[in-house]
């Protein structure tokens, strides 16, 4: 028998994409930040995200920072795709004998969030469940011009991510992180990013989604990346839940980006190569290495 643990997350996303059903209408399936899908009125972004007790969050941390972060991992995911979030489904699930105060703090930190957003809350489920988890099911919407996915990028294009990374959790970043979606609708209308996502599993790990997405590969330079509190190297890369945008341009746009005063922060951190999958590091002597295109992953021991 082959385990969960044995293929991880994305070997098993992989494994399931290969039976999804496909259809005009969908513009993008598995494997982007959103499903988008064409509408009437343009196209429909479509997102999920589950939270699990003991794994994303601890019941001893803020109920409101959980409800914020619930509703916020989506929101981000919408921003990655150059969309403007619209309607949310909230599905919950906590032992019968949890608390009532602390799941109605939750959804009033999730609630402030929404209307910050211009979230709507729509419905959603509750179930009678061992450890407290909660799912959101998101909609948002982009203009076909603004659409940005994980597979634009091209030899020559310069890498940025939005903010510092690493120590996230030590931090309390991961409970407090604002969805980049001002940022994403201010790029997508000024600059075209030619890929885009945000950086949930770590700088490693989602680079290497854009790059397989892609085709190519791409050089970081170590002095560039932008650390959080001291973090190390090891850590921006690797930690995740950082939830900044990870992006590329043109050379063109690169260099109209880095000559204007901007009204937000972006950092350079390196260049897209053609060699697919190839990942290095440069140091400041100029010395390359390889680094492995790995993050948190679930299933993994």
């Amino acid at each position: 028998m082959t385990t969960l643990s044995q293929v991880g997350e994305f070997g098993l996303i992989d494994q399931i994409k290969k039976g999804v059903s496909s259809s005009r209408s969908i513009v993008c399936g598995v494997g982007d930040d959103t499903a988008v899908v064409k509408s009437p009125s343009g196209l429909q972004l479509l997102t999920t995200d589950m939270l699990v007790e003991d794994v994303h969050f601890t019941c001893k941390m803020s109920p409101l920072a959980i409800g914020h972060k619930a509703l916020a991992c989506s929101i981000s995911d919408v921003a990655a795709m150059g969309g403007q979030p619209q309607y949310a489904l909230i599905s919950l699930g906590a032992p019968a004998n949890f608390s009532k105060q602390f799941i109605l703090t939750m959804y009033r930190g999730l609630q402030r969030t929404a209307k910050k957003f211009g979230v709507h809350v729509v419905g959603g489920d509750t179930v009678k469940s061992n450890k407290l988890t909660i799912n959101v099911a998101l909609t948002g919407e982009v203009a076909s011009k603004n659409l940005v996915t994980r597979k634009g990028a091209r030899p020559g294009d310069q890498i940025f991510v939005t903010g510092p990374l690493g120590k996230s959790f030590t931090s309390g970043w991961h409970l407090k992180f604002i969805p980049r979606v001002k940022e994403a609708h201010y790029l997508v209308k000024y600059f075209k990013p030619t890929a885009m996502m945000d950086i949930s599993d770590g700088l490693a790990a989602d680079l290497g989604h854009v790059l397989k997405a892609s085709g190519v590969g791409a050089v970081i330079e170590e002095e560039k990346v932008p650390r959080r509190q001291k973090a190390t190297l090891q850590q921006a890369l690797h930690d995740g839940e950082d939830f900044e945008l990870l992006f590329t341009l043109s050379s063109q746009q690169a260099q109209k980006l880095t000559k204007q005063k901007l009204p937000f922060k972006f950092f350079f951190i390196g260049g897209i190569v053609k060699e697919p999958g190839l990942l290095h590091v440069i140091n400041k002597k100029g010395k390359a290495r390889n680094i492995s295109p790995k993050g948190f992953e679930h299933f993994k021991p």
